[in-house]
């Protein structure tokens, strides 16, 4: 079953991409979190979408929020996507892929293709968007205008 608007997001573990195990505890249900699956680093798509949260992510800090960023890819990879582009946020390795069964997050393209799904979440750990399609550019202004209307809702 797939998480849902509504739903409390369920604790969950993974390597960051400096080899340290993140705990989804130490930051959901302490602060709004943008949560963003992704197919794989280094791809046209991915990395658009990683250096377009880049550009943004003060416009997200200042709001209160946290960025994460989740694909199937290792540790190596991770660091080497993170150097390049010079991401200022956790991207999560979920190598055996525990975290986007937990989330029901979906494959496209009849399967082949991990999908890219980005939940918006509170900061009491309850998801507040759910926003699905492959078109990577549309996923950040989507995720601030969620966290957005969170934190006015929260005040």
């Amino acid at each position: 079953m797939a998480i849902q608007v509504g739903d409390v997001v369920p604790q969950f573990s993974a390597v960051d991409a400096q080899g340290t195990l993140f705990d989804s505890a130490s930051v959901i249900g302490k602060k709004p979190v943008v949560l963003y699956f992704y197919p794989k680093d280094n791809t046209p798509g991915c990395t658009a979408q990683a250096c377009s949260f880049r550009d943004q992510y003060e416009d997200f800090l200042d709001l209160g929020a946290e960025v994460i960023g989740i694909s199937s890819d290792g540790l190596a990879s991770h660091q080497k996507f993170t150097a390049q582009y010079k991401l200022p946020f956790l991207l999560l390795s979920d190598t055996d892929k525990k975290i986007r069964k937990l989330f029901g997050v979906p494959t496209a393209f009849f399967g082949l293709l991990p999908g890219r799904v980005t939940y918006a979440i509170d900061a009491k750990g309850v998801v507040q968007m759910v926003f699905n399609s492959m078109l990577a550019g549309q996923h950040i202004p989507k995720a601030l205008e969620a966290i957005k209307k969170i934190v006015t809702q929260e005040m």
